[in-house]
């Protein structure tokens, strides 16, 4: 790491040629990413340090110019050096969503970051092409808490009967998910992936990951934050709320609510399943035992709806016999 820090400053100095500037870590990732603020004549931006055999920074700069174009309130990316792995780019700030949440200011801060997500379904991907969330991708992703949850974390060797009903709620769920009208999708649009800006609220970070995906996926990540929880009553009226939007924005044809809000049901538990093998994966493979204890709020989230739909009567069941017991 340090090696790399210093290559960075390298790159700042004689490349870029900043004039004296300090630098120090502005946050970290769940990835190889890690983030600098680098401060300069009253001004400040954000070097991006992404090692080039661990990520690659292309689709962060081109979905980052394509939303751009559309409105939404991304970094610029003012400088590249994508051999080397690095970015420098305009800096959106500091107060994160999941600092400043509370009762008091949750439906000014989620309905601006719902007018930007109507705004990315409506007029995205923009000029950059986008890979499809596909069947394999949502398989893949579910796999991830066989493998890391329960094989790894909990140590659970699954009977035949077991691995059936298992995967019989996959395929469900991924045929829910499949189901959807497909729009751009964020794919990490929560709590700490939001700034809270002046103007422009809110500012969007993380979306190098974007596919064309199901219309209900950001929505879910937003509402039913694996970082930050509220009442369901809260959840259903904002999400509804959410449907009208859409379709009077075109992106939804059909006025179904029944239908939406099932699509947003079944979305969420694919994607907290996904969260919690990506959480213990961190904490397995890459040491970083944070995220752990997120994992209750997550997977309450999945026992919830799945208590809640009859034809996930059986995959709810072995969760608690797996998971609660």
């Amino acid at each position: 790491m340090p090696k790399r820090l210093e290559q960075l400053k390298y790159w700042l100095h004689k490349e870029i040629k900043l004039p004296d500037f300090s630098i120090e870590p502005a946050s970290g990732d769940a990835s190889f990413r890690r983030y600098f603020r680098v401060c300069y004549d009253g001004q400040s931006m954000i070097a991006m340090d992404a090692p080039p055999d661990k990520e690659d920074c292309a689709p962060f700069v081109g979905i980052a110019r394509a939303f751009l174009k559309i409105g939404l309130n991304v970094p610029e990316i003012a400088h590249t050096n994508l051999d080397q792995g690095f970015l420098l780019m305009t800096d959106l700030g500091e107060q994160l969503y999941l600092q400043l949440l509370d009762e008091a200011n949750v439906d000014r801060l989620y309905g601006d970051a719902m007018g930007a997500l109507i705004t990315l379904q409506a007029c995205g991907p923009g000029d950059y092409p986008l890979p499809d969330y596909n069947k394999t991708l949502l398989h893949n992703e579910m796999g991830l808490f066989s493998e890391w949850f329960l094989g790894q974390h909990l140590g659970c060797n699954l009977s035949d009967n077991q691995s059936e009903v298992l995967n019989k709620g996959f395929r469900l769920l991924a045929e829910s998910s499949l189901s959807q009208p497909r729009v751009t999708v964020h794919r990490d649009y929560h709590s700490r992936n939001l700034l809270k800006t002046e103007k422009h609220n809110p500012g969007i970070l993380d979306f190098q990951d974007a596919v064309i995906g199901p219309v209900t996926y950001d929505l879910v990540s937003l509402l039913r934050d694996c970082y930050i929880s509220w009442s369901r009553e809260k959840v259903e009226a904002w999400a509804s709320g959410y449907h009208d939007l859409a379709v009077q924005s075109g992106i939804l044809l059909n006025r179904d609510e029944e239908q939406f809000l099932r699509w947003f049901d079944l979305m969420g538990v694919q994607r907290h399943l996904k969260a919690i093998g990506i959480f213990s994966r961190l904490n397995y493979r890459d040491n970083k035992s944070g995220y752990m204890e997120d994992i209750p709020r997550t997977m309450s989230y999945v026992t919830d709806v799945t208590a809640r739909y009859p034809e996930l009567e059986s995959f709810h069941g072995l969760l608690e016999d797996l998971v609660l017991s």
